[in-house]
C-alpha cells in the first residue's frame, strides 16, 4: 500500500543537491514510505541549470508532472486569486491539491499565502 504522495519545490531540490540532511532524511522517510514524489515540470525548469550526476539521480528518482492544461488553469486561477504569489510556487500548489499531497519546501511563507486557494494542501518545512 502507497502511503500519502508529497510534493517537492525548488528550495526541496535545492537542498537535496547540495546535501542537506534534513532533506536527505525526508527523501529517505518518504521512499521507505514508498510514497510517490511529484516534481511539477515548470520546478524542474526553475531548478535546471545543466546535468550533474546529483541532479540526475534526483530527476531520475522522482515522478515529473507534465505541464497539463487543467493543471496551468488551476495554478492561473490562484494566482489571479493571491496577487503576491510566484507562478512556480502556484504549479507546486496546484500539483499537491490535485493529488491530496504534502508540501516539502525551505520556504514555506511564500506558500502559505497560497493556502487561501488551497486551503486543503499540509505544508512542511525542512
Amino acid at each position: 500500500m502507497r502511503s500519502q504522495g508529497v510534493t517537492f519545490d525548488t528550495g526541496m531540490l535545492v537542498a537535496l543537491e547540495r546535501r542537506k540532511q534534513s532533506a536527505w532524511e525526508i527523501y529517505r522517510r518518504v521512499y521507505e514510505r514508498k510514497a510517490p514524489i511529484t516534481i511539477p515540470a515548470p520546478v524542474i525548469g526553475e531548478w535546471w541549470r545543466g546535468r550533474t550526476d546529483i541532479r540526475d539521480a534526483i530527476r531520475l528518482s522522482v515522478h515529473i508532472e507534465p505541464l497539463t492544461d487543467a493543471l496551468a488553469r488551476l495554478a492561473g486561477e490562484a494566482l489571479a486569486a493571491v496577487k503576491s504569489a510566484t507562478t512556480i510556487d502556484a504549479f507546486v500548489m496546484a500539483s499537491a491539491a490535485l493529488r491530496g499531497d504534502v508540501v516539502y519546501s525551505s520556504d514555506i511563507e511564500d506558500l502559505k499565502r497560497l493556502r487561501a486557494f488551497f486551503p486543503g494542501v499540509r505544508l512542511l518545512s525542512i
